[in-house]
């Protein structure tokens, strides 16, 4: 029997597949096959990919309940579309697939089974925290495994909408003059330049800022006459202190109502990871899937049909570009023109390129930053991440507390030799740092033998994409890549 999640319908579709043993067969991004960044519906390719290791007969689990759904857009006064799962599916994809049967699971839960479930704990308290599901923007769960390893959930607290942290950061977004719900991660990047000097006015839209009660509905983005002169670096300074102190009343609710030091954190907002620096102040252990958005969360209704634990090993789970990894051809590569880019093996899960998908850089010279910038054609003031050997993150990085490691980029550290590294260094003197283990045979192979030549640990490391695209996910899409910005790309 095989387990079919299915997340569709707003944006950044997404299936998955987990076999009657636990296994992740494949997880992939509707995005990467049809081309449409953020693509909300199902594409033919993907369909197509996750079938190629369906060996079995299936069941498929939709990542939210559309009725419920439905009621919020009744409630928030939107058009209502009363759709059904089906109908979100398509009959043609139904046809496809041939499922024994369908199931709709709640989208915050699908949410907390995409963490706990690949998480290597037995119980753990669970927030999840984004823009909205069907009625909930905040929940806290208790959870863990019964005596026959089946995952059991308790919901302790949740907020609902318009009470949503995800929409504040979203209208915030908007304000500076980015795309709400696809550039959040640049509004992060930018409040490095600015002084936090209008959280007294952004505190204006609350109740209550320790119980998450807004007496503003965000949904669609705040007045024009909010801050009209200000300047966009501050306002997104002060956005970004405005949602840590959010989350952290969050975080120190659940610490509180739960009864474990493992905390599994999920939803959108849990890619924020300057926010994600402070929770180790609150729990000991912390997991958080590396794609806690809706497109993680096929793989977590997925989850929620196998029922036990799902066996985690990496994010490498989309499409396979079957070559040979040549790290010594990449060395070469990086040793003769500082920037090379990788497409090889199976695609990442998630919206971080972690050395599969990746475009890649000496991080020492002076001049690197500006021309990786360049060539993805990105503002000049966003950062890099550097991904390095996990053994010497901590002579080079001030790890946050009670994070030792980082292998999907999730946490801020700050750099103890900016001096040395200046293209993976922020403004603000912070990396986010992605650490590579032992068990990474790729990336780490490549890593070492750089490290032999350089002395130097690390490289930098962002996505292989096209501006305006998602990233690189067949070998044609990399020739692409190759012919538009000369960069070669090994597979």
């Amino acid at each position: 029997m095989n387990f079919i999640g299915i997340s569709n319908g707003f944006h950044d579709a997404a299936a998955s597949i987990i076999n009657e043993n636990g296994n992740i067969l494949f997880a992939g991004h509707s995005e990467r096959y049809s081309k449409i960044k953020h693509d909300k519906d199902l594409s033919v390719g993907l369909i197509n990919d996750l079938l190629n290791y369906a060996t079995d007969q299936s069941t498929i689990h939709y990542y939210e309940r559309p009725l419920f759904t439905s009621l919020r857009q009744f409630i928030a006064g939107q058009s209502v579309d009363f759709e059904t799962v089906k109908s979100r599916i398509g009959k043609t994809y139904l046809e496809t697939i041939k499922p024994q049967r369908i199931y709709a699971h709640n989208h915050h839960l699908s949410h907390a089974a995409a963490g706990f479930q690949t998480s290597p704990f037995n119980d753990a308290t669970v927030v999840i925290i984004d823009a909205i599901g069907e009625l909930d923007c905040i929940s806290i769960w208790k959870a863990y495994y019964d005596i026959d390893g089946y995952a059991r959930y308790k919901k302790l607290y949740s907020k609902k909408y318009p009470n949503s942290i995800g929409l504040f950061y979203s209208a915030m977004t908007q304000k500076v003059g980015l795309k709400p719900l696809d550039e959040e991660y640049i509004l992060m990047g930018m409040s490095a330049y600015g002084t936090p000097k209008y959280t007294g006015d952004m505190l204006k839209f609350f109740d209550s800022v320790s119980n998450i009660e807004f007496n503003t509905n965000l949904h669609i983005g705040c007045d024009e006459s909010f801050l009209p002169d200000a300047d966009v670096m501050d306002v997104a300074s002060s956005a970004q202190m405005v949602t840590e102190q959010l989350i952290e009343f969050v975080i120190s609710k659940a610490k509180h109502l739960g009864n474990s030091n493992n905390l599994v954190y999920g939803g959108g907002v849990a890619l924020n990871c300057l926010a994600n620096r402070n929770l180790g102040n609150f729990f000991d252990n912390i997991w958080i899937m590396p794609n806690p958005g809706d497109a993680g969360s096929s793989l977590g209704a997925a989850a929620l049909g196998y029922g036990k634990k799902v066996h985690w090993t990496n994010a490498f789970l989309g499409y396979d570009i079957k070559s040979k990894y040549s790290s010594n051809q990449i060395v070469d590569g990086l040793l003769k023109d500082k920037i090379v880019g990788v497409a090889n093996g199976r695609a990442e899960f998630g919206p971080r390129a972690l050395g599969n998908r990746s475009l890649l850089a000496d991080p020492r010279g002076l001049e690197i930053k500006d021309k990786v910038n360049e060539i993805k054609r990105r503002q000049k003031f966003r950062p890099f991440a550097p991904v390095i050997l996990e053994e010497y993150v901590d002579e080079y990085f001030i790890m946050p507390n009670k994070f030792r490691t980082s292998p999907y980029m999730q946490v801020i550290a700050k750099c103890k030799r900016p001096d040395l590294f200046p293209a993976i260094v922020h403004h603000d003197g912070t990396s986010r740092v992605q650490t590579v283990g032992k068990d990474n045979t790729g990336i780490r192979e490549l890593l070492e033998k750089w490290y032999v030549l350089t002395e130097c640990p690390m490289l930098l490391n962002t996505s292989l994409n096209i501006r305006g695209e998602p990233m690189v996910n067949d070998r044609n899409d990399a020739d692409r890549f190759e012919k538009l910005y000369g960069v070669k790309v090994y597979s």
